[in-house]
């Protein structure tokens, strides 16, 4: 009975009807009445104090009181008209304002009638009053009634203007649980619920909307976060044991010449222990006989491509071809030149394919790598296009991989019979509890330790008021053979925003720095293909001291002699950026500097992006501060994964949460890999359910 009402449009539940039915639909995406049952409230008003009038807080609050209409008076105004009511009690007097709705509104009101009215309390000066009040006549039943922790739902303009408010959404509420008498199918097996003292479904849903008390609602919150994060976890461990099962890799069981000979001859510095560590983690999934799919993380600069060669090598020994695939032709063009210089001494055959490749250049390369004879391909998405076909594609590494959607990925897979090799890697540190939900079906390496000699980068806020000083810190470390970077957010100016745009800046600097003791370069996303190249050779070669760019610069860029990163506008950009930005220097022997020009007033978010930068260089610790800012949906473009639409979890505040439900779920699989066990089989029809319909798709990462 209770599936069957779940799965029944919204609009045929009482109290909804075809008008609020669409507008729920379109609005908030509610389409059934389950759709409805997980529609949580976003926060709880607590209704059970009431105030006089004399002790309202002098703030903006939600507050409860009771009085009587004294007066009821329809304003004029610029835009419309406001209804206006005089409510008083025995301490003093207030207004309650109406701009939508009056008409029906004003013929309900009633003069010297008590009544309970609660809503946002809003002041202007030493007056006070409350926009669209909920009002109920005092009874002793409403009284009761009105104390309780009451929930508010996310609305929208559209749904307020329709007169679907939050007293609306809780009466189509209460709809749904009447008619739900018989209760919800329970999901948890009972093993589960009583070892970690988890309430049933039922209860819990009942509790999140109606709690009768905050104890209520914690138990209904405990239970509902632990159900999320289990499921999740759970459908990323076994789509990691099926895809096990299901896809053979290549077996590379040796390690041959290639390697051996770069590594005891060839190797241009000693590994860290974290990097022997990764190499021994992959070598292990080459000899394993299934498909490796594992994440590679990593900060800026600690040493990923030399382990992604390395690796490389080995598919090489074993007679595969390799390729990496980057995001952009800038880091596509730095990887091809980075792993030339290393392939060099071994006589590999490399080549470089992207957007720009020219056509007789594309033939030659296609023709050689269908006849093996290309050993290593970098390249972008062109990589990716049907028409190139490998010889024997064993092993491909995807860089900076959150800017490549699961189609794009899933197109490496059909470059071969077997699909090959998979290793993904970033730089964008991912925070812990972020990668166990987004990323739990690959295996995880990560690199946490810098290559040693790799000094500290100092950073510092400033502002317009000490640009000359900043401009002379500048002079003085190219008078001492360095260059410097100056980041803009914008390439022309916005009229609806006050960037720095790039345009000025080069103008700005071209002033300050005049020819012919400064040349400067210009790089941003607009320009041909031929032209970055030849800014970025210009640089790279020395002859020019400054290079003003946009983020195009962000990753992939790898000079070691710039010693100053001015990025104005410091907080227009996100925590990542900053930390990408800033890991573009320091790359050499000599001391290097970060500079955040910033205006003078900042927003709170921004004040902490800007002071975490200063405080740390710790990819990682950043991570964390920008999850808890941004939160997972923004956070590396994760927005695009369903995966973190969560109804009542959170990634950052649930970290422990996250942890407990995973060991949960490691040790369910391990003794019951099928979930064929009667105890559970409630975990088993809520997994069918949730995964009816992915196909192939869920084996993909």
């Amino acid at each position: 009975m209770a599936a069957a009402l779940l799965e029944k449009p919204i609009e045929y539940l009482k109290g909804v009807g075809p008008n609020r039915g669409t507008l729920l639909r379109s609005e908030l995406g509610i389409d059934t009445c389950k759709d409805l049952l997980y529609h949580f409230p976003n926060r709880y008003v607590d209704r059970t104090r009431f105030y006089s009038i004399a002790e309202l807080p002098k703030v903006q609050a939600d507050v409860q009181i009771i009085g009587r209409i004294t007066d009821i008076r329809l304003i004029n105004q610029a835009k419309g008209k406001r209804l206006v009511a005089s409510f008083q009690d025995s301490t003093g007097e207030i207004e309650l304002v109406w701009f939508r709705g009056y008409q029906w509104i004003q013929k309900q009101l009633q003069t010297n009638v008590r009544y309970i009215a609660f809503g946002r309390l809003l002041w202007y000066g030493s007056r006070c009053s409350i926009a669209h009040p909920e009002l109920e006549e005092e009874t002793p039943d409403a009284t009761i009634k009105s104390a309780v922790f009451q929930p508010v739902y996310a609305s929208t303009e559209k749904l307020i203007n329709r007169s679907i408010t939050n007293r609306t959404m809780r009466q189509i509420m209460q709809h749904l649980f009447d008619e739900l008498h018989l209760g919800v199918r329970e999901t948890l097996s009972d093993n589960i619920r009583n070892d970690h003292g988890l309430i049933g479904a039922t209860e819990a849903l009942a509790a999140i909307h109606f709690p009768k008390d905050l104890g209520q609602l914690e138990k209904a919150q405990k239970r509902l976060r632990f159900e999320e994060l289990f499921f999740i976890q759970l459908q990323l461990l076994q789509k990691k044991l099926d895809h096990r099962k299901q896809f053979k890799g290549h077996l590379f069981d040796k390690v041959g010449d290639f390697f051996n000979r770069f590594y005891n001859n060839h190797l241009p510095f000693s590994l860290t222990d974290a990097q022997k560590r990764v190499i021994k983690e992959i070598r292990s999934d080459f000899g394993s006989g299934a498909q490796m799919n594992r994440l590679l993380q990593g900060d800026v600069g600690s040493g990923k491509t030399i382990v992604a060669f390395l690796s490389a090598l080995i598919a090489l020994d074993n007679q595969m071809q390799a390729t990496i695939v980057a995001p952009t032709e800038i880091l596509a063009q730095q990887h091809y030149q980075t792993l030339s210089q290393l392939a060099a001494p071994l006589g590999l055959t490399i080549k470089l394919l992207t957007g720009a490749t020219k056509t007789a250049e594309r033939k030659e390369i296609h023709t050689q790598l269908q006849s093996g004879e290309l050993q290593l391909l970098v390249g972008t998405h062109a990589i990716l296009e049907p028409n190139v076909h490998f010889q024997n594609l064993g092993f491909a590494i995807i860089d900076e991989q959150h800017r490549f959607g699961v189609a794009q990925r899933a197109k490496l897979w059909k470059k071969n019979q077997i699909p090959p090799h998979i290793l993904v890697m970033t730089a964008t540190p991912i925070p812990r509890t972020l990668a166990m939900t987004l990323y739990g079906d690959l295996e995880s390496s990560i690199i946490d330790e810098l290559p040693p000699g790799r000094k500290p980068i100092t950073t510092a806020q400033r502002t317009d008021r000490n640009r000359l000083a900043v401009n002379q810190f500048m002079k003085s470390e190219i008078e001492k053979g360095r260059q410097v970077y100056i980041v803009y957010p914008l390439i022309e100016e916005s009229s609806t925003m006050d960037y720095k745009d790039l345009m000025d800046g080069f103008e700005s600097i071209s002033r300050d720095f005049p020819q012919p003791d400064y040349q400067v370069s210009i790089l941003h996303g607009r320009m041909k293909s031929e032209d970055k190249a030849f800014e970025m050779e210009r640089f790279s070669s020395g002859k020019t001291q400054i290079m003003v760019a946009t983020t195009v610069i962000e990753v992939g860029v790898d000079i070691p002699n710039p010693s100053v990163m001015v990025i104005e506008s410091a907080e227009r950009f996100g925590l990542s950026q900053l930390h990408q930005l800033r890991g573009r220097i320091g790359r050499g022997a000599d001391k290097s500097y970060c500079i955040l020009m910033t205006g003078v007033k900042l927003s709170n978010d921004a004040k902490t992006r800007i002071q975490a930068m200063v405080r740390t260089q710790d990819g990682f610790e950043l991570a964390e501060v920008d999850l808890k800012l941004r939160g997972p949906g923004d956070l590396m473009g994760t927005q695009q994964s369903g995966i973190l639409q969560m109804r009542i979890a959170n990634l950052s505040r649930d970290a422990q949460v996250i942890l407990q439900v995973r060991n949960v779920a490691i040790d369910l699989l391990a003794d019951d890999p099928t979930l064929a066990k009667a105890k559970n089989k409630p975990i088993a029809d809520t997994l069918r359910m949730l995964q009816a319909g992915k196909g192939i798709w869920k084996y993909i990462s």
